[in-house]
């Protein structure tokens, strides 16, 4: 009798409830993960309140802001920046969670994890929705605190409406982390790529200042951030916070999380991607 293989022709597809029990698996450890490492937590929310607490306070009488869309009134230099800062500490939880999986790499559970009989696709993905679903906690944690400060939107409906807009930006900063990841041999060089393509992106971005402002300094500057994807996550969770729609950044933030999840998925293929190259 001829022995079975594990070759994909022969495995019988998986059900949904094969693949919900995978996923909630995935979900489950990256939890577990989140939850031992408490100054994971902190850190995510000591870094935005220090810009709001601090720095706000001081660059409240040097930047102004107009009335600009959405905004129908004047509002506070505080009340400006938070979608910034929120979507700040999704960027960070997106490099947070490409740096795990580096470590993972190097001590073998990722090789474990992507030996699956699922389809690889699939498994990244339920890496990446985990990791969006613990950013989307950190960042409701930041506006429970902000709430005390006076920061919140028009109506509380807002808290809902932002969802779909943090949970579209946290994929796009996953799988922008995911596709570092992919590209990092060792663990030592991880803190450069994050400086190289954390502050550039905060800081070439409309988190602190409208564009306006930046427009009237430098249009090349201006351009640079337009072209910066996390301007568009900014403005897409500032719009959605106001329960409204911006259609430009939605569709490039969209555009940028399938260009993205495209390259890690091809970056983590075993035939094609970089981890062949590195061995990993």
């Amino acid at each position: 009798m001829k022995a079975a293989t594990n070759s994909p022709s022969t495995l019988a597809p998986f059900s949904i409830h094969q693949y919900a029990i995978c996923l909630a698996g995935v979900v489950w450890r990256e939890a577990l993960r989140f939850l031992h490492q408490r100054e994971r937590f902190v850190s995510a929310l000591v870094r935005p309140l220090v810009w709001l607490l601090i720095f706000a306070a001081g660059f409240r009488q040097v930047l102004g802001v107009s009335i600009i869309p959405p905004y129908e009134t004047y509002v506070l230099y505080e009340v400006f920046i938070t979608p910034g800062l929120m979507a700040m500490i999704q960027l960070f939880n997106g490099m947070q969670s490409s740096l795990s999986m580096v470590y993972d790499r190097e001590m073998g559970n990722m090789r474990t994890l992507l030996v699956s009989p699922f389809p690889r696709w699939f498994l990244l993905g339920a890496k990446l929705f985990a990791g969006v679903a613990v950013s989307i906690l950190q960042v409701y944690a930041y506006l429970i605190i902000a709430y005390f400060w006076e920061i919140e939107p028009p109506t509380p409906l807002g808290y809902l409406t932002v969802l779909p807009a943090l949970m579209l930006a946290g994929l796009m900063f996953g799988a922008l982390g995911m596709l570092l990841s992919s590209a990092i041999k060792q663990l030592e060089n991880f803190a450069g790529v994050m400086n190289f393509v954390i502050f550039p992106m905060f800081f070439a971005s409309s988190a602190l200042y409208p564009l306006w402002r930046v427009q009237e300094s430098s249009p090349v500057l201006y351009w640079i951030c337009l072209a910066n994807p996390f301007t568009h996550a900014v403005e897409l969770i500032r719009f959605a916070f106001y329960e409204k729609i911006s259609w430009e950044s939605l569709a490039a933030v969209a555009g940028y999380t399938t260009l993205f999840s495209a390259g890690a998925l091809i970056a983590y293929d075993p035939a094609k991607g970089m981890l062949t190259r590195k061995g990993g």
